[in-house]
């Protein structure tokens, strides 16, 4: 076969019209913008991680906005204003406190932006859902799972989170629940390690010091439930240590079996279905009004399923990410 020059013409202006409206197509995606509370946390780490896989998933592209100052107010709302101005398609949002951010949603709502609302409830707002899971819940099965382990007796600390926190206040009630189930064992203390793994650290070495012996740590996330097993090793102490999140160094150490179990609060997936949420929302499909994922524990004989690198994770299929 003969190509004419004319042909070869027409030919090149078939691939770049296709290239055209390939591009287009590509541009005219679903923009979303996607709110965490912190760079530190590992586990909006694995959130943003899951939202990535989301957007990408189904053609969509997603900007995230992470305070620079872990949980700082003033930087959300700034974040905020920024947002309303570039005008994305939907937000998904995690207030970095749940009560002062509700001001921030209100201005979302009023620039007509739908809102979905992921891992910490704010207390005001309008969203199109809510993904998360219960955060009382895992604080009941962790705590039971601990205290199971125990044999019913002995002496507990428990590491809070930051005071005032919904999310702490959650799962230490969590904690204290299940300790009322099991009488015989006594809570020698509660102080916040503030979710972060050098103060959990310091918190531990603090008790171990009024306290010569300590059965059982109670840590309302991994992080400072990790800071403990380092405090513990470095005095050359036992304790059987739990946490919550169910971030990868809670699954490395409970594979090392330095941690006893991790509350599974299943970031990578609230990171995909809320972005899933969101996009299913705009193309006019059916959305639940809230997604809570059922309170689970990780432990020595399931982790390897929360053990896959998250560069070979993807997101569920829509039907089978709801269906807890």
């Amino acid at each position: 076969m003969t190509f004419t020059t004319t042909t070869l013409r027409a030919t090149a202006l078939a691939i770049a019209s296709v290239a055209l409206s390939l591009g287009a197509a590509a541009q005219s995606g679903e923009q979303i913008a996607f709110f965490t509370k912190n760079q530190t946390n590992p586990f909006f780490q694995v959130v943003r991680l899951g939202a990535d896989n989301a957007a990408k998933q189904m053609g969509a592209s997603i900007t995230h906005y992470i305070p620079n100052k872990p949980d700082s107010i003033p930087e959300q709302l700034s974040q905020i204003d920024d947002v309303i101005i570039k005008k994305p398609s939907a937000v998904v949002f995690t207030p970095v406190d749940y009560k002062a951010m509700g001001a921030g949603v209100q201005k979302i709502n009023a620039a007509g932006i739908p809102v979905v609302n992921v891992t910490d409830r704010s207390e005001a707002g309008k969203f199109v859902a809510f993904v998360g899971a219960s955060d009382y819940e895992l604080g009941l099965v962790t705590g039971r799972y601990l205290l199971k382990t125990l044999g019913g007796k002995g002496g507990v600390v428990i590491l809070e989170g930051v005071k005032g926190s919904l999310v702490s206040a959650d799962r230490v009630r969590g904690f204290t629940d299940a300790l009322k189930e099991f009488p015989q064992v006594k809570l020698l203390a509660s102080q916040p390690g503030n979710f972060q793994r050098l103060q959990g650290l310091q918190v531990m070495e603090n008790l171990m010091q009024t306290h010569p012996q300590i059965d059982g740590v109670m840590a309302a996330n991994d992080a400072m439930g990790t800071g403990a097993i380092e405090a513990l090793e470095g005095a050359n102490r036992k304790s059987q240590v739990v946490g919550i999140n169910g971030t990868k160094e809670a699954v490395d150490a409970v594979k090392a079996g330095k941690m006893l179990a991790s509350g599974d609060y299943n970031g990578y997936l609230q990171g995909c279905v809320s972005t899933m949420l969101a996009i299913r929302e705009l193309r006019k499909l059916p959305v639940p009004k809230e997604v809570v994922f059922k309170a689970g524990v990780i432990d020595k004989s399931n982790y390897q399923a929360s053990d896959v690198p998250l560069d070979k994770r993807s997101c569920p299929k829509w039907e089978d990410a709801i269906k807890g």
